[in-house]
């Protein structure tokens, strides 16, 4: 029997209205025209329960060839400037396709201002990164682990471009993936096509066979404390799910059947370094690109699935457990006593109505950690479709 994820009168398609409508910190509503569910016959999304299909963009359609291809280069340290990291270099398989770090170290040695985002189910994300509003596709953001300059992470760069794809074009095995990958091609070996590869592979790469979602499918059964975990994080007591109630437990979604898509971004009251709001430089959050004031400090919610294995949290890194995570939110915010970065978030004037004081026992925390191990998919973590092809 399948379960719903809401207890009590909770109804998916309530839940549904709630969390597209309810968290606000500078979202949009768009309709995209130019996705589909562009796949070939030698593709199969095998979509675990409850799972839509996800969109596909017109130009890069699925397929098992370029899937191979997309996994080979993700793990391929010969796609970067100085032959030394690959896109698994900070993104590793065990740790749901994160790197453990606060934050994370390019090839160059240069760190990054934010930390790893995982990979999984990325297929379903309306942007990408933590705030850019304006990322919109996968194609688009392997542009900036590629070709970025602040940081520089695979430091390629046009003194070194050609010499990079040369790696690839001399190498008969690539040679013969590309062409198989892309048939019809005259140079199939080309960056246009590595992109669409990588992406290809990050676009397939689904996450939803966790105890969750096996008990969603009646097939095991939760622990008295997870039982109680999962009411507190659906009802209102926790209020967990107005960021975190969609199937990928969290609050930008897009698929196939999609037409208007919603794209919040939220300040939790994690910074209030001047007491006017403030956040760190480097790290102000859509006001990056907007420029107004009440997008100061506000990022994407991230993903909850696989959250067990993915600390340090936040977007910098800076809170270290799910207890302290849990605490954070408790708490209303962050106040901060010391240091460069001191202030109260809990009185930030741009946060998040949503993020208010919580009335948690420890009880009831330990039993919220307890759901959320659930949402870990062993599966992903170990299965070679998803692993090193060099190993």
């Amino acid at each position: 029997m399948k379960r719903s994820p809401f207890p009590g009168a909770f109804a998916a398609a309530t839940l549904a209205s709630l969390v597209l409508a309810g968290c606000g910190g500078g979202g949009t509503s768009t309709t995209d025209t130019s996705l589909t569910t562009n796949t070939d016959a030698s593709w199969s999304w095998n979509l675990p329960v409850n799972f839509a299909t996800p969109a596909v963009p017109i130009d890069n359609p699925m397929s098992e060839e370029k899937f191979q291809l997309g996994r080979r280069l993700f793990y391929d340290t010969r796609l970067s400037g100085n032959g030394t990291q690959s896109c698994a270099s900070c993104h590793f398989q065990n740790l749901a396709f994160t790197d453990g770090k606060a934050v994370s170290t390019g090839s160059t040695g240069e760190l990054t201002a934010r930390s790893a985002m995982p990979i999984a189910n990325s297929a379903y994300h309306p942007t990408l990164t933590w705030a850019n509003s304006t990322l919109t596709s996968l194609e688009k953001q392997m542009e900036i682990p590629l070709y970025g300059t602040n940081p520089v992470e695979l430091g390629i760069n046009d003194s070194n471009k050609a010499t990079v794809l040369q790696r690839f074009q001399d190498d008969a095995d690539y040679a013969a993936r590309f062409a198989r990958a892309f048939p019809g091609e005259a140079s199939p070996v080309s960056f246009s096509n590595i992109i669409k590869a990588i992406a290809t592979f990050e676009r397939g790469m689904l996450s939803g066979d966790a105890k969750y979602d096996r008990y969603q499918k009646g097939t095991t059964t939760f622990s008295a404390a997870e039982e109680r975990g999962r009411n507190l994080f659906f009802t209102e007591k926790a209020e967990c799910f107005h960021c975190h109630g969609s199937f990928n437990f969290n609050d930008q979604l897009k698929h196939a059947g999609s037409r208007i898509v919603e794209t919040p971004f939220h300040n939790t009251g994690l910074y209030n370094i001047d007491g006017q709001g403030a956040f760190p430089l480097l790290n102000r959050g859509i006001f990056e690109i907007s420029g107004k004031a009440e997008d100061m400090g506000t990022f994407r919610a991230q993903s909850l699935r696989n959250v067990a294995v993915t600390a340090p949290y936040m977007h910098d890194g800076s809170i270290a457990t799910l207890e302290e995570v849990l605490d954070f939110y408790a708490a209303g915010g962050r106040n901060l006593t010391s240091g460069p970065l001191a202030g109260d978030g809990r009185a930030n004037p741009y946060k998040s109505d949503l993020i208010s004081r919580i009335d948690l026992n420890a009880q009831e925390k330990a039993d919220l950690v307890a759901f959320l191990k659930t949402l870990t998919d062993d599966s992903l973590l170990t299965s070679s479709r998803f692993a090193n092809p060099f190993k």
